[in-house]
């Protein structure tokens, strides 16, 4: 995709579309069956406002289906492509791979910063139509591209 590594985040975007989609469509389709059954805001969409259990489904319906343990080697693979090789092997735990409320998030910490890699399944939406509650987590219908933001926060010397 010819990308320059002078942007990393750029770089590891790249790297992530073109050889991770698949991971990255595992990742929307665990979301699309933990979201499933739930009810629905007044747009259609479907929510909860349990949060705790939305992540727990997640991580479950990730695990079950194999691609948690993939994700820490996309992480490598990411920070790879942005030019940067990380101190450690990652797995698929904090600090490297954490499960949110919005969807999973890689993180890797190099010698000029983090590289972060998010993958927006879900998203909040404060004062929700349709649910009795302050804040729910909506479901994302989302493409990998639309999913997906990386980030390179430089370190500060």
């Amino acid at each position: 995709m010819g990308v320059s590594v002078d942007d990393p985040a750029a770089a590891a975007r790249a790297h992530l579309l073109d050889e991770a989609a698949d991971s990255i469509d595992a990742v929307l389709a665990a979301a699309d069956a933990v979201a499933g059954d739930w009810p629905r805001l007044a747009d259609g969409r479907p929510a909860t406002a349990d949060r705790e259990a939305l992540v727990a489904e997640l991580h479950t319906t990730l695990d079950d289906a194999g691609v948690l343990e993939t994700l820490p080697e996309t992480l490598a693979g990411a920070v790879d492509a942005a030019g940067y090789a990380l101190p450690a092997t990652p797995v698929a735990a904090p600090p490297y791979v954490v499960l949110t409320s919005t969807g999973p998030v890689l993180r890797g910490t190099v010698d000029d910063g983090r590289l972060v890699a998010r993958i927006d399944c879900f998203e909040v939406v404060r004062r929700p139509d349709g649910i009795d509650a302050a804040v729910a987590y909506a479901h994302r219908a989302a493409r990998p591209a639309a999913a997906l933001s990386v980030s390179f926060v430089a370190s500060e010397e």
